[in-house]
């Protein structure tokens, strides 16, 4: 019997009061017709009413349409479970949220994935170390993210004298995943979607909680005539298949120049780099620069949301994009993300594989990366650094905490202010043109998501760079290590609302990085740690 289903039919099947896990990162594999249609039946019958949404990481990338849109209304949504929310994309739930007009609960993406993966395994739950010490420690929150939100997911658990956080279980009761072709028996291939994103996982604690798993796809091939190298949810896991002829391959976003289907995102073809521009001159391309100097040959590099993924670009210029392996938390190995063509930051240009979330993030927790280079909100004189939240604006921190955890490098990017910094560079000297109007160096971080002290208990090695200045941390926190030419220690310290504490060491930044000379990255290989 054939597993095709009306979508509207399916629909109307969700009870109130149900538990949806939902699949989907940005602009990839986003089940957008079953959340549209979901959202059109609450709007026409009020119904269904009070669903907990679980969101491992944050679908659609359209403002104010489409992905956590179309569960954010008063009386829809009773609960939220996710790792990372965005007003850009959703105002209307980040408004619900900060109304207390639903409860909020962040858990890291890697933990939501190897939760679901448990939950699907019939295991109790998962425990972790990924967030002790920040905003999702039950000692600090617990990732709640409003006063209606009574207690975390989380309690913190010992093994063999060692803390953990513990996650138990979830029940599900539907899954609402994607892929690209779906047979007439439920099995689901994902050949044109860019990532994976743990549909499996997904689907697994679905079924395993006795609830039902609806697949959407662009097509319906006959049963049993899928290859089966390309199948990546099987059948027995999947109640309904619902057929969305027009699905693209990215969020339909008008920004995104990658919005119709691209080999290119796949692996199906490669895209010559040769002719990409150069990324512009200004404080995000210096502080880029010098960020790239951290690179070793053969590092496995972890890439953050925002101005980190842009470092492939300069990785490129300089002719150093096959000496280190760029990653990211959606699965990528290898390739140019493709922000370096304006397009969302989940999927890659040129991938060299493409893995399951459930794969990523256990390589991760497993120590599997030299470094990571990540974005920063704000950080203090202590080193602490802010990416979760800012008042009532709530981003949380995605994979975050999961990707610090074990990487024995960290380097945090960011300009030194934001909003309106304009920076010149003559004759080998920076100038600050307009300083920014937002400080990125605060007297204490409003949430704690990178705890200083612990990683520097852990032996990590941890950096900051910024146009102007780098920074190292230190066991008193942040130090002033490196200095551009042109800036004084005068400068940076009349920029800071704690005292400054200077390397004995202190050197001027590369002077390469100011006269834009071919830089030297990744050309000596790193000790392999064993």
């Amino acid at each position: 019997m054939s597993k095709l289903a009306d979508v509207r039919a399916v629909v109307d099947s969700i009870a109130d009061g149900a538990t949806l896990v939902i699949g989907g990162a940005g602009a990839s594999v986003e089940p957008d017709l079953l959340l549209e249609t979901l959202e059109r039946r609450f709007l026409e019958t009020g119904h269904p009413r009070n669903l907990t949404i679980i969101a491992p990481m944050l679908p659609g990338d359209r403002p104010g349409e489409g992905g956590l849109n179309c569960i954010a209304h008063e009386g829809m949504l009773g609960r939220i479970i996710g790792s990372s929310f965005n007003r850009n994309r959703h105002p209307r739930l980040l408004d619900m949220i900060a109304a207390g007009a639903c409860d909020a609960q962040i858990v890291g993406m890697g933990v939501l994935i190897q939760l679901l993966h448990a939950s699907g395994a019939g295991q109790p739950g998962v425990f972790t170390r990924a967030g002790l010490g920040s905003y999702l420690d039950p000692r600090q929150g617990g990732g709640r993210m409003n006063e209606r939100t009574s207690a975390p997911m989380g309690r913190i658990e010992q093994i063999d004298g060692k803390e953990y956080i513990f996650y138990p279980a979830l029940h599900i009761d539907w899954a609402l995943i994607r892929g690209t072709t779906g047979d007439e028996n439920g099995y689901v291939s994902m050949e044109e979607e860019p990532n994976t994103l743990g549909m499996v996982e997904l689907a697994l604690a679905a079924h395993a909680s006795g609830g039902r798993v609806v697949a959407q796809v662009k097509r319906l091939a006959r049963r049993q005539s899928l290859d089966p190298r390309l199948v990546r949810v099987p059948g027995p896991l999947v109640d309904h298949i619902v057929v969305h002829p027009t699905q693209r391959q990215v969020s339909p976003s008008m920004a995104d120049p990658l919005a119709g289907w691209s080999p290119f995102l796949v692996g199906a073809l490669r895209t010559p780099l040769d002719n990409l521009p150069a990324m512009p001159p200004g404080a995000v391309r210096l502080l880029l620069r010098r960020a790239a100097l951290e690179l070793r040959a053969g590092d496995v590099v972890n890439l953050g949301a925002g101005i980190p993924t842009h470092l492939p670009r300069i990785a490129l210029e300089e002719g150093a994009l096959d000496r280190v392996i760029f990653t990211n938390e959606h699965g990528i190995f290898g390739g140019l993300m493709a922000t370096a063509i304006g397009g969302s930051f989940v999927p890659a240009l040129n991938p060299d594989a493409i893995m399951d979330s459930g794969f990523q993030f256990a390589f991760y927790d497993g120590g599997g990366l030299d470094v990571t280079f990540l974005g920063v909100g704000e950080v203090d004189g202590s080193g602490d650094v802010n990416v979760s939240r800012f008042g009532a604006e709530i981003n949380g921190s995605g994979g975050f905490n999961n990707i610090i955890e074990r990487t024995p490098r960290i380097v945090f990017c960011t300009s030194f202010a934001s909003g309106g910094l304009d920076v010149a560079v003559a004759e080998g000297q920076l100038s600050i043109v307009r300083e920014g109007r937002s400080a990125k160096f605060v007297p204490a971080v409003e949430q704690r998501t990178f705890n200083a002290a612990r990683a520097l208990g852990q032996g990590q090695q941890v950096r900051y760079v910024t146009e102007r200045a780098v920074f190292d941390l230190g066991p008193s926190g942040l130090v002033l290590a490196e200095l551009a030419p042109g800036i004084g220690i005068d400068d940076i310290r009349a920029k800071l609302p704690f005292e400054l504490d200077v390397s004995p060491q202190l050197r001027p930044m590369d002077t390469t990085l100011f006269n834009e000379g071919p830089l030297d990255i990744a050309s000596e290989p790193q000790e392999r740690r064993s």
